[in-house]
């Protein structure tokens, strides 16, 4: 048996079917997150509707999460987060 430890916390991007941006974002789920975003839930992207998960990844802390989210939002971190995303759908690895 391994030893993961379930995560507390995730960092997801999403691709609008809409228009075909990526959003960026954290959550404890990413299930309840991604229907909140396609319910109209979430403000800001509500009407871009539409959303698929196409990448994620998991973290032990909230500020861990937070931290990768804020890398992901700098230019270097940006073209790593779309090179994952880039991987991850042409593996069609949607989670």
């Amino acid at each position: 048996m391994g030893s993961e430890v379930t995560p507390l916390c995730w960092l997801y991007v999403i691709r609008s079917l809409k228009d075909g941006r990526l959003y960026t974002g954290i959550a404890a789920s990413r299930d309840n997150r991604l229907r909140e975003h396609n319910t109209g839930r979430v403000r800001s992207t509500r009407n871009r509707r539409p959303f698929v998960l196409v990448y994620s990844e998991p973290f032990e802390t909230r500020a861990q999460a937070m931290a990768r989210e804020r890398y992901f939002k700098t230019p270097e971190g940006g073209a790593l987060k779309q090179r994952l995303v880039g991987t991850a759908e042409s593996e069609d690895n949607r989670i």
